[in-house]
């Protein structure tokens, strides 16, 4: 029987989800632009729900990315050495990494990376059952707050992994900013592969976020869902509607719940008050030209070297070093 790694812990993790959750849910509905954290998307509804959404016609992203990463696994891991390091950043399931594992999975050590240890102990179990010789070491942390690894791993060359476009749901500077962690962590002699979504016409991306059997409002929506259940919250689902619209002046689709009346609702003990047409802001999702994705990453520290896209453009693969 092969041994299941056991999951490494750092010690960033101290705040538990439930107070991160409450606090974030009180200072973000209490602000002006009422707002709540894109990261509160996935519980296991919203994960099912996003799963679902990667499916969609309209939804591009993840089947273009993997049609890259089909294309091009051989180039994007022909750098990889004995010994060599993949830290996937946000690791979920790891399928898309599973592209990558299969070129090299004889001769490098996997780091998957999550909050999630459900989501570890599941990917690292189907991992270990198809790539025997892989060595997996599963690490219980936040990406966005990472700073350092385990001393096991420091003298090792380390390549990122950070697949999908989750880079565009940070705002220019605090991309830089989680671009800059990254490379400490990973180091001067360090690589980083980086999912990210370009920008092109605004019809094909309001498509993606508003699809027509209504997936995504669903996502959307139940993130108030989640504060009813967790928060004791009072929140009518059927009072708001799902909304996505594309920013051009900054870039960004964004997404919001507007309320369709007056009304108040609580959670976590307080309460907050919507006029008709007033919005919660749920998420961001930033598009780059090539160009400017090379820029932002320079500001972080990196250069940037490679890059693989599809025919059509939609999306982009780079490689930072």
């Amino acid at each position: 029987m092969r041994h299941v790694p056991t999951l490494e812990r750092l010690p960033a993790c101290v705040t538990t989800i439930t107070d991160d959750f409450s606090l974030s849910v009180i200072h973000g509905l209490s602000r002006v632009q009422k707002t709540l954290p894109c990261r509160f998307f996935y519980d296991a509804r919203g994960s099912n729900l996003f799963e679902e959404i990667t499916r969609l016609a309209e939804y591009y992203p993840t089947r273009t990315e993997i049609g890259i990463l089909n294309g091009c696994a051989a180039e994007i891991v022909d750098g990889f050495s004995s010994g060599d390091v993949l830290l996937e950043f946000g690791s979920g399931s790891s399928l898309k990494t599973e592209i990558l594992l299969d070129h090299i999975a004889d001769r490098i050590t996997y780091v998957p990376l999550d909050v999630s240890e459900a989501a570890l102990a599941d990917a690292t179990a189907r991992l270990g059952e198809r790539y025997p010789e892989l060595e997996i070491r599963p690490l219980v942390a936040d990406f966005s707050s990472l700073t350092k690894l385990p001393n096991g791993f420091r003298d090792s060359r380390k390549t990122g992994f950070f697949p999908g476009s989750t880079i565009g749901n940070l705002a220019p500077n605090e991309a830089i900013t989680l671009l800059s962690n990254f490379r400490k962590v990973l180091g001067k002699q360090g690589r980083l592969i980086i999912g990210v979504d370009l920008k092109k016409d605004p019809r094909v991306l309001v498509r993606a976020y508003n699809d027509a059997s209504g997936v995504t409002a669903a996502f959307n929506l139940n993130l108030l869902a989640r504060i009813n259940r967790e928060l004791a919250g009072t929140f009518d689902l059927t009072a708001f509607h799902h909304k996505a619209i594309y920013n051009p002046r900054v870039g960004r689709i964004e997404m919001h719940l507007v309320s369709d009346c007056m009304q108040d609702a609580t959670a976590a003990g307080r309460s907050f008050h919507f006029n008709m047409g007033e919005s919660i802001h749920t998420e961001n999702s930033y598009k780059y030209t090539l160009a400017e994705f090379r820029e932002l990453a320079e500001k972080a520290g990196w250069k940037a070297n490679r890059v693989w896209t599809d025919d059509g453009e939609q999306f982009s693969v780079h490689e930072l070093i």
